[in-house]
C-alpha cells in the first residue's frame, strides 16, 4: 500500500494561514494618517452533505477500522477519524462501497498470516495502527493533474492484500488498483467479494492439472465462498463434483439443495465420507471408475483429506487452500507411491502479486459471468455502515464470524459517509 498523506485542520482563522496573514495586514489610507485594521477573515461555513462535514478547503473525513497490535478482534479493534487532504500530484482519493469480512482478514488480526498489515502514523495517530480488510470495492472521488489511468466515478479493486479495506475512504496512487472496465449490471457486494474467492476457485480449477468436460474434481468446504463458486465454475465448464459438508444438527438437506441447485452433482456430509464403503459410492458416481477424479480441492484439513486422496484418480492433484480444522494433512505414502497423488498449495494473495494480468483477466472473466447472470452471489449478511455507525457494532461483526455456522459471509456495505 502506497503511504497516505493525511493530516488534520482546524477551522479557526488562526491555524488557517490564508486567513492568518489577511487578518494581520494593515491597508493605509491615501488620504488619512488614520490606519485602519481589517476585521478577521472567516473562513466560509462548511459544505454540508447530509448529517457529515465536509471542510471547505476540501478535506474529507474519514473512518477506519484499527488496530495498534495484534490479537482478537473484540481486543484490539477501534473506530479512528481522521481527515484526508484533497487528492494532487499522482495521488487520488477513494470512496469505498462495500468490504468483505474474509476469514483471512481474522487471522492477519490476530498475527497467524503470512501477509502483515501496514503499520503507520499517517492516519494521525501518535503511535503506528493498521486498517483492517483485505478486499473490497471503492469508487474514485478526486484525483491529481497526474492521475492518468483513472476518472471519477470509475470503480476500483485491489490488486494484492494489505491495503486496509475496512474504512470509508483513503488516499493512496493507482498503483496496486484494479480498475473495473464495465460495472454496468453489477452491484457494490459483487464487485467487493469478487477478487478472492472465485479468482481462488477459478485458479485452481484451471492451472493445476487439466480435467475435461464430463470429469470430476472433489472438494471439502464446498458451502464456502470458495466452495459455492468452484461448483458454479465447474458446472459452466462441464466439470463434475463431489461437494463435502461439515455435518450440523439441523439444515443439511436444505443445504444439499442448495449446493445442487448451484450446479453440484454429489454433496454428502463429512461423517458420509468417513463412513465405510465411500469409496464404492464414489465407482458408482464415476461410472464404475471410468470417469476420472481429477482434481481435490482442500480448505479443512484433517482427516477428510486422506478420504478425499483415496477416491482420486493416478495423477490426480489435491490443493489445499485452507485449514479451518487446524489440523495437518498427513500424506499417504501408498497414494503417493503407487498413484503418484500430486499435493500441491495455493494462495490467492501470492499469485495475485506475481500475476497482476492474469489477476485482472480472472476478475473480468468473472465479473462478466455475473453480470450475464451464469455465476450467482453467495450467500452475504450485510452490515451498513454509516458515518454515525457505532464501534461496536462493527467490531460485533468481525468479531462475530468466528463464531459457529453462519447464513453467509459478512460485508461491510457503505451507507452515507
Amino acid at each position: 500500500m502506497k503511504s497516505t498523506t493525511l493530516r488534520s485542520i482546524s477551522t479557526s482563522p488562526t491555524n488557517c494561514p490564508i486567513a492568518a496573514r489577511v487578518s494581520r495586514r494593515r491597508i493605509s489610507s491615501t488620504t488619512s494618517k488614520t490606519t485602519q485594521r481589517l476585521p478577521p477573515l472567516q473562513p466560509p461555513s462548511p459544505t454540508r452533505i447530509s448529517h457529515r462535514s465536509i471542510s471547505s478547503y476540501g478535506y474529507e473525513q474519514a473512518k477506519a477500522l484499527t488496530f495498534p497490535k495484534h490479537g482478537e478482534p473484540a481486543d484490539v479493534l477501534h473506530l479512528h477519524s481522521h481527515s484526508i487532504s484533497p487528492a494532487h500530484g499522482s495521488s487520488l482519493t477513494l470512496r469505498f462501497l462495500a468490504s468483505p469480512i474474509n476469514p483471512a482478514d481474522i487471522n492477519q488480526i490476530q498475527g497467524v498470516y503470512p501477509s502483515k498489515p501496514t503499520f503507520t502514523t499517517s492516519l494521525g495517530t501518535p503511535d503506528p495502527i493498521a486498517v483492517g480488510g483485505n478486499e473490497g470495492v471503492a469508487e474514485v472521488m478526486g484525483l491529481g493533474r497526474d492521475v492518468k489511468g483513472l476518472q471519477k466515478g470509475d470503480w476500483v479493486i485491489m490488486s494484492a492484500p494489505g491495503f486496509g479495506t475496512w474504512r470509508t475512504h483513503a488516499q493512496t496512487t493507482e498503483d496496486g488498483l484494479l480498475k473495473v472496465e464495465n460495472k454496468d449490471g453489477l452491484s457494490p457486494l459483487q464487485v467487493g467479494t469478487v477478487s478472492v474467492n472465485p479468482c481462488t476457485a477459478y485458479r485452481m480449477l484451471r492451472d493445476f492439472v487439466e480435467v475435461k468436460p464430463g470429469e470430476w474434481f472433489v472438494q471439502n468446504g464446498a458451502n464456502s465462498g470458495v466452495g459455492r463458486a468452484a461448483i458454479q465454475l465447474g458446472r459452466l465448464w462441464g466439470y463434475k463434483s463431489i461437494n463435502i459438508v461439515r455435518d450440523r444438527p439441523e439444515g443439511v438437506e436444505g443445504l444439499k439443495k442448495e449446493l445442487e441447485g448451484l450446479g453440484a452433482d454429489v454433496v454428502v456430509t463429512d461423517k458420509e465420507v468417513e463412513e465405510k464403503g465411500f469409496g464404492e459410492r464414489v465407482k458408482e458416481w464415476t461410472d464404475g471408475g471410468r470417469e476420472k477424479v481429477r482434481l481435490g480441492l482442500n480448505c479443512v484439513g484433517g482427516k477428510i483429506v486422506n478420504a478425499m486422496a483415496k477416491v482420486l484418480s493416478p495423477e490426480a492433484h489435491l490443493v489445499t487452500y485452507g485449514a479451518m480444522s487446524k489440523q495437518p494433512v498427513q500424506l499417504p505414502t501408498g497414494l503417493l507411491i503407487f498413484k503418484n497423488i500430486h499435493f500441491d498449495g495455493f494462495w490467492v494473495s501470492k499469485w495475485s502479486e506475481q500475476n497482476p494480468e492474469e489477476k485482472k483477466k480472472t476478475v473480468d472473466d468473472v465479473l462478466n459471468l455475473t453480470r450475464q447472470g451464469k455465476f450467482k452471489d453467495i450467500p452475504m449478511e450485510e452490515v451498513i455502515w454509516n458515518y454515525d455507525t457505532k464501534q461496536e457494532e462493527l467490531v460485533q461483526a468481525v468479531q462475530g464470524t468466528l463464531e459457529g455456522f453462519r447464513k453467509g459471509k459478512s460485508v461491510f456495505r457503505f451507507g452515507d459517509t
